[in-house]
């Protein structure tokens, strides 16, 4: 058995003759009485205490300890007495170098997670409390996927502590758990209709920021980032090197998301109408930080600006210009007098980039093509977003055998008249 207990109540002593004798301690009959010791992995010493009439438990609990140790499933006791809150805001710190993702989840965490399971040493989990606490949480967020999210979090934390040797296992990961479902809605792209409609309601600065993003693919952002140095007119590429992003209320200059620099055919109708709008308005000069509201300044040219000659303010662009259009083209409601538009998550300009990839998969582009213009990191998420936008297997195999049976009248042979046989 690694490690030894010590009875508190009772020391050893030595005679004048040499001989031991156990005598009683100023501790004895108060407190615990037995203290079971050990060296842990990282070289300190370790214990656990025990009262009276419990020394089998003591030696138990040691025995137990050695064997986590040698299967590498110890997990230091003081550690693990770390409350999830103070974990989770370690972690969340510096789990991703994306301040905004960062943000997200810190945000999530202080609303959804802390105040129901916060306090809650880490060591004492189990899968009940996270069934638990998925209860209040669906009572507190009714979207399925918004708790999903959520839940991707607070697991997230978890596995981190996991890895860290905190915990011997993720509570969420349970058998018994069950994982709210994503919920991802089936991408219905607008039609060509639709989007010459919205543009259409727009007012005439910001036109061309639909011919870019329903054109090129681009995010809004990057559209709203656009600079005059990324359209290369005589090569027909567009550059997407940086976006026009706000993190904590302030915008700034930061790489395109995920750090995933790209270029995009150019369409020549995309291209006219670049040129035209920077002859109508002018670009602009504008200097942000880098990446974050402390980053060293960077000054672009932007195609896009406010009606103050400043950048876009995404957040006014929405409120007053887009979502405006969508209701004069008959998207969303009209608002009472008063009242505010109704949420459009669905009808944003991410609209434009789902309409951009229906009209390259409808003229047969390929998937990996497609992810790289639209700068996902990942083409299996850009098969399993728009795989119910691309020409099916069983119309194809229709048309083909269909063409195969159109045979000209004078010939008597061929799969029709075998066919027929």
């Amino acid at each position: 058995m690694a490690g030894h207990i010590q009875d508190r109540w009772y020391k050893t002593t030595t005679d004048v003759n040499g001989k031991t004798q156990r005598v009683k301690t100023n501790r004895h009959g108060t407190g615990m009485r037995y203290r079971a010791r050990y060296v842990g992995p990282d070289g300190t010493e370790k214990s656990k205490s025990f009262p009276d009439k419990q020394k089998r438990q003591a030696e138990q609990w040691l025995i137990g300890t050695a064997a986590d140790m040698s299967r590498g499933e110890y997990i230091d006791p003081r550690a693990a007495r770390i409350t999830f809150q103070q974990y989770a805001e370690q972690w969340v710190a510096t789990h991703t170098t994306e301040i905004n993702s960062r943000e997200a989840a810190e945000r999530r965490l202080r609303l959804h997670a802390f105040p129901y399971i916060g306090t809650r040493p880490l060591a004492s989990f189990q899968p009940g409390h996270v069934r638990t606490w998925l209860g209040e949480l669906e009572r507190e967020v009714p979207t399925e996927s918004h708790r999903s999210i959520i839940y991707g979090t607070v697991s997230g934390a978890f596995s981190a502590a996991v890895d860290d040797g905190i915990l011997a296992r993720n509570p969420c990961k349970a058998r018994s758990v069950q994982r709210p479902k994503r919920g991802a809605p089936r991408v219905l792209p607008w039609t060509a209709e639709r989007v010459f409609a919205v543009q259409g309601e727009l007012p005439p600065r910001f036109r061309a920021a639909v011919d870019v993003g329903a054109g090129c693919g681009l995010r809004q952002g990057e559209i709203f980032g656009l600079s005059d140095d990324e359209p290369d007119y005589d090569g027909g590429w567009l550059s997407v090197t940086h976006q026009l992003k706000r993190i904590r209320g302030k915008y700034v200059f930061a790489p395109p998301k995920g750090g995933k620099l790209r270029d995009v055919p150019l369409p020549d109708a995309v291209a006219e109408v670049l040129k035209a709008h920077a002859k109508e308005f002018e670009p602009i000069t504008v200097t942000l930080p880098w990446r974050t509201p402390d980053g060293p300044p960077v000054t672009k040219r932007l195609f896009f600006s406010g009606a103050a000659g400043n950048h876009v303010r995404v957040s006014h662009f929405n409120d007053h210009a887009w979502k405006p259009a969508l209701a004069l083209a008959g998207v969303i409601p009209t608002p009472e007098p008063g009242e505010r538009y109704a949420s459009a998550a669905e009808d944003g300009m991410h609209a434009l980039r789902h309409f951009y990839a229906s009209v390259l998969l409808d003229a047969g582009e390929s998937i990996r093509a497609l992810s790289s213009y639209l700068g996902h990191s990942d083409p299996g998420f850009t098969l399993r977003t728009y795989t119910h936008l691309m020409p099916s297997s069983e119309g194809r195999t229709r048309r083909a055998v269909d063409r195969l049976y159109q045979r000209p009248d004078d010939d008597p042979d061929g799969p029709a008249t075998a066919h027929e046989g």
